[in-house]
């Protein structure tokens, strides 16, 4: 659901908000690849997000900061996700389709992975 108003944000908001949405898929991921056969292979740095399949295909999120942005490079394509919340409802929406981070993230990582994964935080 969209908030009515977008709230505006410092960079370092930005970093923090969008740093716990990347520890967030962390978790997520190393959950299930502690609870299920699921295989990943997760690298972080900082602003940097590597999810790596066995397949060798491999989906990276990372910060955008000056833009408030997060990118996706996955094997459908790149993505650009716009901060479009508020820091009590954080929502990033890509900047071509509308589609919500989350849920695409979600596709990215099930397509990829062959896994059916819904991240919702």
């Amino acid at each position: 659901m969209m908030p009515l108003e977008i709230e505006k944000i410092t960079d370092s908001e930005f970093k923090n908000i969008a740093g716990q949405a990347l520890d967030f898929i962390e978790a997520e991921l190393e959950h299930l690849f502690e609870t299920s056969d699921f295989d990943v292979d997760l690298e972080r740095q900082a602003s940097v997000l590597n999810i790596a399949f066995p397949n060798k295909t491999v989906i990276v999120i990372n910060l955008q900061t000056p833009l408030h942005e997060l990118w996706v490079a996955a094997k459908e394509g790149g993505f650009h996700f716009k901060w479009s919340g508020t820091k009590s409802q954080p929502l990033w929406i890509d900047t071509k389709t509308g589609e919500e981070f989350y849920k695409a993230v979600s596709r990215y990582i099930s397509n990829q992975g062959g896994v059916n994964l819904l991240l919702n935080p």
